[in-house]
């Protein structure tokens, strides 16, 4: 029978998964799912929670993104949603596994592994859905045996047209496909970065992208969009799964000048530095950072040149919401299950930190919109603790995947009915674990938990507490560990930290006799055991 003939491709097209993932999906097959919605994954890369309207602080505009803001009020817009690993590939990693850190092995910038035991496309694909991405994935690269060119990781997508960054290598070894097109016109030993020729990759600085817009990498993107999913409408018989994934706002922050002409000063929302000199140690350092270098990670920068880059940062957002604008007018909303979501924020200055892998609001407290006709409590602003491992879980669910072994995740469908079968009946987390390895200098790893209400964070080279009133004090200003009446509180999360060390089993290079360990010579080791190499 067709049925049959479906379970057997199914089966075919999993042979790689493991027994509980593919007997998910062979639970799906025989349940008989014959009306599943078509998904689409949005996704910008290093965009701030608080440039969503709802999101912002009273007094604020926010970034002015009217189509997500749009999104938002006609969905649901979780406004305590974290990345649990504030930096593009380990965030990834936990979207593609719905692991959390120390499971899918990324606790700092590791690279995306070319193979983990659970992954989300390959489980969609194997559940019948045509899986598509367009923009950034982040995964990787590999070269065939023998030669010397290198092609991107696919993870499971059947169609890639990837714009991964702006890094293509310059020798042509590594090109994406809008390195190839770009290429097309400007000649073969063209680069991307003629865009943006002073600005490094990973500059605090902005300045306008000088070609054409129809260059632009987040145009594209939005082009090649648009063309799929045209094209999966007049043609598709099978639901459909695209993940969109622009690389902007992440910098170089170099907008659209038509785009950056309409943001304003007073557009923007005040720079947030600490009341009691927690973060005086990160001002003016010529040791870390400061003006002089182009990709600082902290500093007190030149007054008019920050303006001009948080400017930019803005006018960057925008640009990516005018391009979500072009792809939803495309898709069938009624039909469509629609998340839109970030990998991480971008401190743009708080604090005297710039861009990611901060335990802070502006790095780790990221959007999060799911539209969906069948979703109820549509138009609701949730406060539940949700995370990125959350994403898998909940595609799996919206595409009648049974729950599936390995998943650290949950439904985010689970936060408005509680009764769904991917529920369990389990109440939805009260704690959210957060970490990054040190990246940009030895200094800067952390650990961090979050009840929502109140931020723990222990830096583990110094051993140092911080400790936050997010009700109170949502950007972070006043350090309450630095207070003998939080003395008492302080070692409560210590001891909470030190418990969640012991239930992942970490080892004694993180807790001992139930305390933890100072990591000053350990503090940039990037992955876990669990990373799959």
């Amino acid at each position: 029978s067709k049925a049959t003939v479906s379970v057997l491709n199914w089966a075919g097209q999993a042979r790689q998964m493991r027994p509980i993932a593919l007997l998910a999906v062979l639970n799906c097959a025989a349940g008989g799912h014959t009306s599943r919605p078509n998904i689409l994954f949005l996704m910008a890369d290093q965009m701030r929670f608080d440039l969503m309207a709802q999101n912002a602080p009273a007094g604020s505009p926010g970034g002015g993104l009217r189509h997500l803001d749009r999104l938002a009020a006609g969905g649901v817009n979780f406004a305590k949603a974290y990345t649990s690993t504030p930096s593009c590939t380990p965030a990834r990693a936990a979207i593609l596994t719905g692991m959390k850190p120390w499971h899918h092995g990324g606790i700092g910038a590791a690279p995306v592994a070319h193979r983990y035991p659970v992954e989300m496309v390959e489980t969609l694909a194997a559940a019948g859905y045509s899986v598509h991405a367009v923009g950034k994935d982040h995964f990787g690269w590999v070269s065939e045996s023998g030669s010397p060119v290198r092609h991107a990781v696919r993870h499971g997508y059947e169609t890639v047209d990837l714009y991964d960054g702006g890094k293509s290598d310059k020798s042509l070894i590594l090109v994406d496909n809008y390195t190839a097109w770009f290429r097309g016109d400007f000649g073969a030993g063209a680069h991307p970065s003629m865009g943006w020729p002073a600005l490094d990759y990973n500059a605090w600085r902005g300045a306008p992208y000088v070609l054409h817009e129809r260059y632009h990498p987040t145009v594209w993107t939005r082009r090649e969009a648009v063309a799929l999913l045209k094209n999966l409408t007049a043609a598709s018989t099978a639901p459909w799964f695209v993940k969109v994934s622009w690389h902007r706002p992440h910098s170089p922050y170099s907008p659209l000048k038509r785009v950056l002409d309409e943001v304003r000063a007073g557009d923007l929302p005040p720079v947030h530095t600490a009341s009691d000199g927690w973060d005086a140690r990160y001002r003016n350092t010529t040791q870390w950072c400061g003006p002089q270098l182009d990709d600082a990670w902290c500093g007190e920068m030149p007054p008019d040149d920050m303006l001009l880059a948080r400017r930019c940062y803005v006018a960057e957002a925008r640009l990516v919401d005018e391009a979500v604008g072009a792809v939803l007018a495309v898709v069938d909303a009624a039909s469509t299950f629609i998340l839109f979501t970030a990998d991480h924020g971008d401190m743009q200055g708080d604090h005297y930190h710039h861009r990611k892998t901060f335990a802070y609001e502006g790095s780790t407290h990221i959007p999060m919109i799911l539209h969906w006709p069948e979703a109820p409590a549509s138009g609701q602003r949730r406060f539940e603790l949700v995370e990125l491992r959350d994403l898998a879980p909940t595609f799996f669910d919206v595409a009648g995947v049974a729950p599936v072994d390995g998943v650290d995740g949950t439904s985010l469908l689970c936060v408005l009915d509680p009764s769904r079968a991917a529920c369990a009946g389990a109440p939805w987390r009260t704690v959210l674990d957060l970490e990054h390895a040190a990246s940009y200098n030895v200094t800067t790893n952390f650990n961090a938990l979050t009840d929502g209400v109140t931020k723990y964070v222990w830096n583990g080279y110094f051993n140092t507490d911080l400790l936050f009133n997010l009700t109170a004090d949502p950007y972070e200003t006043r350090n309450l560990a630095a207070l003998p009446e939080f003395a008492a509180a302080t070692q409560q999360w210590r001891g909470r930290l030190a418990a969640h060390f012991e239930a992942e089993h970490r080892g004694e290079a993180w807790v001992k006799n139930g305390q933890l360990v100072q990591r000053a010579a350990t503090s940039r080791v990037k992955t876990s055991p669990h990373y799959p190499g």
